[in-house]
């Protein structure tokens, strides 16, 4: 393990490496990994740069007049594109978190992290928008790895000036996804102390930004994140891994091999080791800390070119694959994860396709359950919970359907709800006195509420009165 023990100090040398970013003497290990600019780092700066863009302008699109994507948690409203979601959609937000998480259990079984190193935000922005900008500072653009002298105090300020910059508008983009781009804007153009409780929350959004990609980086895949450790569960020995042929690489040698010498292709250049982001040996096999990056990969092709060896003893495959074992796609994990992600997508678009134009509900109004009017009829207060989920004004109405003899009116003039408002309306049932007399005192009924649209629904509700 890294990092040099006094003799005299009291710690106990750890007799294994705990973390890449520790040293034996339980210090920080800065990992400054150098880059190999090889093929399958072109493909991911291509994929990383699309991403950004596309988190970028997420938040500022719209589709039917509503935005693609708007996580309103102080007004409980998810917006996805163009459906609004409320506290009771609970059904299809359930149904929509499964398939999504059985997709990353059907990626994850067979390609491994790929979400990690391909498409996570914090691998994305880290690797190709923080790191470039340390490159740029330290005089290292395009070869990175440690600079061989410490930064001087205006390039440090610049540096923290640029991470700034970026930080803050990572933050407000960020933030625009929870409170909406219009708001968003109106904050902008206010002073702090005209809405300081915003004005915090993009404070603390940016400077939580900041502690992430200038101190915390890495340790956040090693550390806080729980996805590599549920790889274990998710992972299995025919899965796709970024591996180190150990059967064509061992035993290494330093330069180059005499003729019939048994030596393996690894010459111990370093070179993998030197541009891993997460500081570890993909020749050790497997770790929780490799998030699948490819950098190995492009090292090691490279230094094979150099020395006429086959490319690839870094590379993807799988356990079974390097044991001698023949690969298959079809297996358990891949066969069950699919089918379980198909049939809760389907269930989700099922329910909703169906789901109504309008929620109602009918609740009960404090006080006496009924009463009995001048003209010797029953009569039922109600209130009405009603909520417009379309995207225009509607006004509505309302009729009984059963039992006969009984009707409803609104209490006051028929309610017109403006797009996503919701309202509690009160209602009135009136009924014949004796209608409950041979029910115990309860009958069912069923009122239709309909909107100008041509959307109707049908509610179950009980008249009580005399037995």
């Amino acid at each position: 393990m890294s990092g040099h023990i006094d003799p005299h100090s009291p710690l106990i040398p750890a007799q294994e490496m705990v973390l890449p970013t520790l040293q034996g003497d339980g210090k920080r290990r800065w990992i400054n990994p150098a880059l190999a600019t090889g093929k399958y780092w072109q493909r991911r700066r291509l994929l990383a740069y699309g991403l950004i863009a596309f988190f970028v302008t997420l938040p500022h699109l719209r589709l039917w007049g509503k935005p693609i994507v708007l996580l309103d948690i102080v007004s409980r409203e998810f917006t996805f594109f163009g459906h609004t979601f409320y506290p009771t959609d609970s059904g299809l937000l359930l149904l929509l978190l499964l398939t999504l998480f059985f997709s990353i259990m059907f990626i994850t079984a067979v390609g491994g992290r790929l979400w990690c190193g391909w498409g996570c935000p914090q691998t994305v922005y880290l690797e190709f928008l923080f790191r470039p900008i340390d490159r740029l500072f330290a005089g290292t653009v395009g070869k990175g790895g440690k600079p061989r002298k410490s930064l001087a105090t205006a390039l440090q300020m610049g540096r923290f000036a640029v991470y700034l910059a970026c930080s803050m508008f990572l933050a407000h983009t960020f933030l625009s996804y929870f409170i909406g781009t219009d708001r968003l804007a109106q904050w902008m153009r206010l002073y702090p102390w005209q809405h300081p409780t915003a004005f915090g929350i993009m404070a603390g959004a940016t400077a939580g930004l900041m502690y992430n990609f200038m101190f915390f980086r890495e340790q956040l895949c090693m550390v806080a994140c729980p996805y590599g450790r549920f790889q274990s569960v998710m992972l299995d020995k025919r899965s796709l891994i970024v591996t180190y042929d150990i059967h064509r690489g061992e035993p290494r040698h330093k330069g180059k091999a005499l003729v019939g010498s048994k030596a393996g292709d690894c010459i111990d250049c370093g070179h993998c080791t030197a541009v891993c982001p997460t500081g570890i040996d993909i020749r050790n096999g497997l770790q929780m800390e490799c998030i699948h990056c490819t950098q190995c990969i492009d090292a090691c092709d490279a230094v094979m070119g150099r020395i006429g060896k086959p490319e690839g003893l870094i590379r993807y495959s799988s356990q079974d694959a390097l044991s001698g074992v023949k690969h298959t796609w079809i297996r358990a994990r891949t066969l069950i994860y699919p089918v379980l992600a198909l049939v809760t997508s389907t269930l989700f678009l099922m329910l909703l396709t169906t789901k109504f134009a309008f929620d109602a509900r009918i609740l009960s109004t404090p006080g006496a359950p009924y009463s009995v009017t001048s003209t010797r009829d029953l009569q039922n207060n109600f209130r009405l919970r009603l909520r417009n989920r379309s995207n225009q004004e509607e006004t509505y109405s309302i009729q009984m359907l059963t039992p006969g003899g009984a009707s409803v009116r609104w209490s006051d003039t028929a309610p017109t709800l403006k797009p996503n408002e919701s309202k509690l309306v009160p209602i009135m049932i009136t009924a014949p006195l004796g209608i409950t007399a041979a029910n115990h005192g309860s009958v069912n009924a069923t009122v239709k509420i309909s909107d100008e649209s041509g959307h109707s629904r049908e509610i179950p509700i009980r008249i009580l009165g005399p037995g």
